[in-house]
């Protein structure tokens, strides 16, 4: 009875230690609905492989709430080791600092790391000069989504969608006339696709090379192009063709209810959408005007950033957690579960070995897009604002105005420019 009662007590301490010896971080994130449960999934196998860390996922609510609730966090003590942000706080993450830069990480572990194993264009873009300052996580563009059975039941060719913006006019006047639907077109992220429009034709969206130079002073438009990308907008919603959407996600629906037949959307939306669809899903590279000049769709998304002030030990875990979602097939998991990019050129090169592209082909539209585009100039790698996510309400409240006739596009265009260039001067008054 002693010598049972001896094993248990013994037993009771050796697991008081183990407890005591693990180490724990918090990792705040936004992913919700399916790819809550990709996550979940990652965190649990991770915490499962490595007994000594715990990582605790926990949710923040939007990516615009989990980067505010961060800031405020760290400024009271109480931040998360690691969170992620999406790409739109890329510079107030920088100028926070509230961060270690994650290049830093290995040599303050002891260790290398060879930082070109990533995607080039996500590399680029969280880059300060050719150092990596965030994690590559879970990154996307975006791309044209269309209904195929759309395009047959108004006699279009359901493997021609339109790469071009006079084609969008042409194809979406067939749909219209063929009476499939009551509006063809649609945005996700409507202010994203304005930066993506000016970044696929290589025009800068914000001096000082995008801001990636030095904190932009103020925007580029209104200039011609960007009138012509809100004009062409303006006319495809006069004509019935486009529908505004709202913000987000609040088009997806639309589409895969068979509202709309053709969607301007993230990547990330791609499982989703297709889980969901009850027609054929095609996609296609983002609409252009061939007669302007050529640049990149840029990286939408997400990145982990790591907070400073943290012990040895815990930055120990949070970098041994990265190195596992560098793992070849932790990334294609995360790929084939959400629709983001994986990070590593191994597991993108894996994909392609097993036939994964052969079989989704739908995957493989964003990384072609991406990769066969320029990736040499400030325009197509991406623009970095302090204040971005003020920036892009304007943006979005003028393309409402302008495609619901209130303003011109060119007036809707400088009333966002104004206040943008407002807070583009307080931002930089504040980080001085």
């Amino acid at each position: 009875m002693k010598r049972a009662l001896m094993i248990a007590v013994l037993a009771a301490l050796v697991a008081v230690g183990l407890a005591e010896a693990k180490t724990t971080v918090e990792f705040w994130h936004a992913m919700s609905g399916s790819r809550l449960k990709v996550l979940e999934k990652i965190v649990s196998d991770f915490n499962a492989a490595h007994p000594d860390i715990e990582v605790r996922p926990v949710f923040t609510g939007t990516y615009e709430e989990t980067l505010t609730k961060f800031i405020a966090a760290y400024r009271a003590g109480t931040a998360p080791n690691f969170v992620q942000v999406y790409e739109v706080g890329t510079q107030t993450m920088i100028d926070s600092g509230a961060i270690i830069p994650v290049y830093q990480i290995p040599g303050m572990l002891g260790e290398t790391w060879d930082w070109a194993q990533y995607v080039r264009p996500i590399v680029l873009y969280y880059s300060v000069g050719d150092n990596l300052w965030s994690f590559p996580f879970n990154s996307s563009t975006s791309m044209l989504y269309y209904n195929k059975d759309h395009f047959r039941q108004a006699g279009l060719d359901p493997n021609k969608p339109p790469t071009t913006w006079d084609e969008m006019f042409r194809v979406g006047r067939e749909l219209l006339r063929a009476g499939v639907v009551a509006n063809v077109l649609s945005f996700g992220w409507p202010d994203w696709q304005f930066e993506q429009q000016l970044a696929v034709h290589n025009y800068l969206y914000a001096d000082n090379g995008n801001g990636r130079a030095g904190l932009a002073n103020e925007v580029t438009w209104p200039d011609p192009f960007s009138i012509r990308v809100f004009t062409t907008w303006t006319e495809l919603a006069r004509e019935g063709i486009f529908l505004y959407g709202g913000p987000e996600y609040n088009a997806n629906s639309a589409f895969t209810s068979g509202q709309i037949s053709m969607l301007l959307q993230s990547t990330s939306s791609l499982d989703g959408i297709m889980r969901t669809a009850q027609f054929e899903v095609g996609t296609t590279f983002l609409p252009r005007f061939p007669d302007e000049p050529r640049g990149n769709s840029v990286v939408g998304g997400g990145s982990l950033w790591v907070r400073k002030g943290q012990s040895v030990e815990e930055l120990r875990a949070v970098w041994e957690f990265f190195k596992y979602l560098s793992q070849t097939e932790v990334a294609i998991y995360w790929h084939k579960g959400t629709g983001y990019f994986p990070a590593t050129n191994a597991a993108l090169k894996q994909l392609m070995d097993d036939g994964w592209f052969a079989q989704s082909p739908n995957h493989l539209t964003a990384f072609l897009q991406i990769l066969s585009g320029r990736q040499d100039t400030a325009a197509s790698i991406g623009v970095r604002l302090g204040p971005f996510v003020e920036i892009r309400d304007y943006v979005r409240a003028a393309l409402e105005k302008a495609v619901a006739g209130t303003l011109s596009p060119e007036a809707a265009l400088a009333e966002a420019a104004a206040k943008a260039n407002r807070a583009l001067r307080e931002y930089q008054e504040l980080v001085k």
